[in-house]
């Protein structure tokens, strides 16, 4: 039996007793195709709850766990990882509440909360969290798998700043975790993405960020391979504050994008400096000076406007995605990417430079590993069905092309529907941290009630 299928026939009497128990809603299994952003995995659970509390989550947990149903969370369904099949979907969307305060610093942020939400109301008091490029990512999701994004050489991952959190475990307990209550679970959850429990709440830090001299410097790909090459000898010079990455990609008509970059092969130089504009020009003079870029987007923005520099897909679909660390970029390295990019195999690639705080251990250890990661290699691409899997297999002939200065299996913050097998989600891990990984899941999810995921399975070997 599939470990996604119930173990016990679920009865209409069933679902009409969780039903009458929830302040929110019950929902008939559906097809899978309103499951979210990303809509790369469908499947059909057993019904879908969608909560509006936490006593809905521990009333949904415990009703799960006496059936031995396996339980799926979701909020945005950005990070969707395996079929929800025969599960019960939690769905956390409608558990949105958000509280800044400007006093500590800090946001207190619900289950179901999308970034651009809290950039929104931080950006209010001149504060900025440690967002993602995408606005509509949920932040508890985002932060469970480590969390990388414009602010990361400056601050760290979004995981590294959570001061405490909520979460509700296979027992339907409802728990708190924090430096100094059950450090083990915080430390775990932080970097062990969904294996632990359904997170209802965190509290995150806030960062004096009311701006940024950000945007994209859009060139021809006609000449990436020494574009690429630059961009590399440059970061190994740029101060912490400067965050930035390259995409390798064959751009369509997007009206969100400047006309003359519209249409053609591009290296778009995304670009996030976290201090004054005149000290982000003059870091950025080299970059600018290569070769006449077809446009230019770099300047002053105020923090609520950090969306525009990546301008990732907001419209659901289906994306097929891979991910690596790398050591280091080389000049075979850089070939072997551009020669990917350049022939349409793999029409979109992007490069983000790590390091700085990203490389640094935080104040409170957690469970995202590989810190010394150089660079990461992503792939993300709308497919239709048809199309799936070429993509697929495509964007996995470039992760095994890069072997030879790859760190690790795929990158955790990026880990995809496409890296859930038991093998990768291992290489997404250290020995030791996959190992300690294990040890929290066997005291806290003996049964594996949570395993819709990219699954840390609590027999796994740790050796």
């Amino acid at each position: 039996m599939s470990e996604s299928q119930p173990s016990t026939r679920i009865t209409a009497d069933d679902l009409r007793y969780l039903g009458r128990t929830l302040r929110g809603s019950l929902l008939p299994a559906r097809t899978g195709a309103d499951a979210g952003f990303n809509r790369i995995v469908t499947g059909r659970p057993s019904a879908v709850v969608r909560a509006v509390n936490r006593t809905d989550v521990q009333t949904s947990v415990r009703w799960a766990a006496d059936r031995g149903l396996p339980i799926a969370v979701r909020a945005t369904g950005h990070g969707n990882a395996v079929p929800a099949d025969g599960a019960l979907l939690v769905e956390t969307s409608a558990i949105n509440g958000v509280r800044v305060d400007p006093r500590t610093r800090t946001a207190h942020v619900e289950a179901g909360v999308p970034w651009a939400t809290v950039v929104r109301q931080a950006a209010r008091h001149g504060l900025a969290p440690l967002n993602g490029a995408a606005p509509t990512v949920g932040v508890v999701g985002y932060t469970l798998g480590g969390g990388h994004g414009p602010l990361g050489r400056s601050y760290g991952y979004a995981a590294d700043r959570v001061r405490d959190l909520e979460l509700v475990t296979a027992d339907g307990v409802a728990r708190a975790a924090s430096p100094d209550q059950a450090p083990e679970l915080f430390w775990a959850v932080r970097g062990g993405k969904g294996n632990f429990g359904v997170v209802t709440a965190m509290t995150i830090d806030l960062f004096p960020v009311p701006g940024l001299y950000g945007g994209g410097l859009f060139f021809s790909g006609d000449d990436a391979a020494r574009l690429l090459r630059a961009w590399r000898d440059w970061t190994e010079h740029v101060p912490d504050a400067m965050q930035s990455s390259v995409a390798l990609m064959r751009s369509s008509d997007d009206a969100r994008l400047p006309r003359p970059a519209r249409g053609r092969f591009l290296v778009h130089v995304r670009i996030a400096f976290n201090g004054p504009a005149d000290e982000g020009r003059r870091w950025t003079r080299p970059l600018r000076g290569r070769t006449t870029p077809l446009a230019d987007t770099v300047t002053e923005m105020p923090y609520s406007d950090v969306a525009r520099i990546h301008n990732d897909p907001t419209r659901p679909g289906r994306y097929s995605e891979r991910s690596a660390r790398l050591s280091r970029l080389d000049d075979t390295a850089v070939d072997t990417i551009v020669s990917f990019a350049a022939t349409g195999d793999v029409p979109a690639i992007e490069v983000r430079h790590l390091g700085g705080a990203l490389a640094r251990p935080p104040e409170h250890a957690n469970a995202v590993p590989f810190r010394d990661t150089a660079y990461t290699v992503f792939s993300g691409i709308r497919v239709e069905p048809r199309e799936a899997g070429d993509t697929d297999d495509r964007q996995r002939r470039l992760v095994e092309a890069l072997e030879p200065w790859r760190h690790g299996g795929p990158f955790l913050s990026f880990i995809s529907s496409r890296e859930a097998s038991a093998g990768q989600v291992r290489a997404a891990y250290d020995t030791d941290t996959y190992g300690e990984l294990v040890r929290v899941k066997r005291h806290y999810d003996p049964d594996n009630l949570f395993r819709i995921n990219h699954n840390i399975p609590p027999e796994a070997a740790t050796s």
